[in-house]
């Protein structure tokens, strides 16, 4: 008695099945292989990188302006005009002595992170910054778009190129259309 009634549920289960296989969706075509190789990112080198920028240039600084100095290496990555990742952007030009994008980077100083507060700060700083979305971007008003940014007591020469965003702290921020 229970024989049949096994066998009847199996024909029914395949029926099915092959009903289900003769109404489902076409399957999604092969993708195509991109010509260039993607950017790989290593999510806590990227946070070291960010952490190393933030401390570097404006450990100082109110932590607002250190969250804008996050964000200026992060619209640079974004930018189609520097480097994709994190550690590419702050040490972009880093063999060029006192001509990098960042000074700490090229001042032949060593890179050691003497005070620890303010290293566990900027680290805090850079995890917040790198997942901050475009609602969080959006929060902190224009000078969230800064892609530049320079003391308030020098006068680089492409400052009178750009838009200035604000100043926090002693950084003045800038924007460029172009990018």
């Amino acid at each position: 008695m229970h024989r049949p009634f096994a066998v009847a549920i199996l024909i029914a289960i395949a029926a099915f099945s092959a009903l289900a296989r003769a109404n489902a969706a076409p399957l999604p075509e092969k993708p195509e292989i991109a010509t260039e190789a993607p950017t790989y990112r290593s999510y806590n080198k990227e946070i070291e990188c960010l952490t190393a920028a933030i401390y570097f240039e404006a450990r100082g600084e109110p932590v607002r302006g250190q969250n804008m100095v996050a964000q200026v290496v992060l619209n640079r990555v974004a930018s189609s005009f520097y480097p994709d990742t994190v550690c590419d952007v702050v040490y972009q030009n880093a063999h060029r002595k006192n001509a990098c994008q960042f000074s700490f980077a090229c001042d032949d100083l060593a890179d050691e992170f003497n005070e620890r507060a303010a290293h566990r700060m900027a680290q805090k700083i850079a995890v917040f910054a790198f997942n901050c979305d475009d609602a969080c971007k959006a929060s902190r008003g224009d000078i969230a778009q800064s892609t530049h940014y320079h003391a308030d007591y020098v006068a680089p020469f492409w400052s009178k190129k750009l838009q200035k965003t604000g100043k926090v702290g002693s950084h003045i921020f800038y924007y460029t259309a172009s990018m």
